[in-house]
């Protein structure tokens, strides 16, 4: 048996057609070193943290929660041939995507370059850049 080169890939994901490249990539990488793949959505809670609980952001959260759950439910349709774990997490992204890796022990990250649109597109850079400087293994930036 052959040890691929990386064991433990973790791709983050939100869901993006954007995203679709950088998901491609770790679950290509996935299949080729025979690695567990961990795909994680992060439900960022810093935009409701200065909100009133009102059922305005009830509704919210769980319009994020099924969104997340539905980009991971992508991650694995087109995992066929990888060993695929997904995880839903709540939080600040780059804060949580660094914290599973470590908890994991992901020895490999597979980010995007850019999500989604407008202030979104700009934020998600700025999680890339965070990653990067903290994370605890390699990153792959994908665009």
């Amino acid at each position: 048996m052959t040890t691929g080169l990386f064991t433990k890939i973790l791709v983050a994901t939100d869901g993006s057609d954007r995203n679709r490249a950088a998901v491609e990539e770790a679950l290509r990488i996935g299949r080729a070193c025979q690695a567990q793949v961990y795909a994680v959505y992060v439900a960022d809670t810093s935009a409701l943290e200065s909100a009133s609980a009102d059922v305005m952001i009830r509704d919210t959260w769980e319009l994020v929660q099924r969104e997340g759950e539905k980009a991971l439910g992508r991650v694995r349709e087109h995992a066929e041939g990888v060993a695929i774990e997904t995880a839903l997490l709540e939080g600040k992204p780059a804060t949580e995507i660094v914290k599973y890796a470590k908890e994991k022990g992901i020895d490999l990250i597979v980010i995007g370059t850019q999500g989604k649109r407008g202030i979104e597109r700009f934020l998600l850079g700025s999680v890339a850049e965070s990653i990067i400087r903290s994370a605890p293994c390699r990153v792959l930036v994908v665009k």
